[in-house]
Parts: C-alpha cells; structure tokens; sequence
C-alpha cells in the first residue's frame, strides 16, 4: 500500500530531491502537499484501493505522512 502511495504522490504531487530518503513518518504538509494535491491523493486512494474517505475525515492528521495515511485507508477498508 505504502510503495503505491509513494510511487503516486512522489510522481504526480510533490517534488523531493531524494524520494528513497523521505521516511514514511516524515510530514508531507512541510514538504508541500497542498488542498490540491490532498484532493487529487484522496481520489486515487478511493479508486486504487475501493475505500470511501469521508470529508468530515479529511484533516492534517489523516494526510500528513505515508502511517497516518496506511492508518486512515485500513480504518476504512472493508
């Protein structure tokens, strides 16, 4: 799950030097994932892995690293 978050938001979302350096507990907010890119994340996730996110859900501490975003989509898996 976390490789697919990864491989999306480092090609589509945001620019990082070194991608294989930015830890999975690292804050994506700092690095520039804005309400754009959260938007367009948040549509992948719910194609990509058949989840529903709800609005009322979206908030920094569901989207703000690549375990607060794997924590977000399991609660929702079913």
């Amino acid at each position: 799950m976390k490789d697919k978050l990864r491989k999306f938001i480092f090609q589509e979302l945001l620019f990082v030097a070194d991608p294989e350096q930015f830890r999975d507990d690292q804050d994506l907010l700092e690095a520039g994932l804005d309400s754009m890119g959260i938007m367009r994340l948040i549509m992948f996730i719910e194609s990509e892995f058949g989840v529903t996110l709800p609005d009322e859900e979206i908030e920094p501490d569901n989207v703000q690293s690549f375990d607060a975003l794997e924590r977000w989509i399991l609660r929702h898996r079913q």
